[in-house]
């Protein structure tokens, strides 16, 4: 008996679609979501800036992944705030909470790559 839940594709079509997903997220989010485009236009400084800066592989592997942990964290808020409107755009307590606890993993990300560059330079 089939239920209403749509067939799950398998295999390589499951993984083609999940990338097809992906860069469809991505390219939405660099259309219209200002914050990951400046945080990406930011990313795109930087990472070239810490190929030059002279670290070991460790230390530049985390330089790397505390500026793609920015990004991570503006996806989730980005999604939060997507269903929580899709709901509905009246006030709920529950609703602003959602959306200040994305922005909170923002600035926790953000705190997490000024401190990871920090060090970083601070023994260079």
């Amino acid at each position: 008996m089939q239920s209403n839940y749509q067939i799950k594709k398998q295999g390589m079509t499951r993984v083609l679609s999940a990338f097809n997903n992906t860069y469809k997220g991505l390219v939405w989010m660099s259309k219209y979501e200002a914050a990951f485009k400046q945080e990406l236009l930011l990313i795109m400084i930087l990472i070239p800036l810490s190929l030059i800066l002279g670290v070991s592989p460790l230390e530049h592997l985390a330089l790397v992944i505390s500026l793609l942990f920015v990004l991570f964290a503006e996806t989730l808020n980005t999604a939060i705030e997507s269903v929580v409107d899709r709901i509905g755009f009246e006030y709920h307590q529950l609703s602003g909470l959602a959306k200040d606890l994305g922005s909170a993993a923002v600035l926790i990300s953000f705190t997490i790559a000024i401190a990871t560059w920090g060090v970083i330079l601070w023994n260079l």
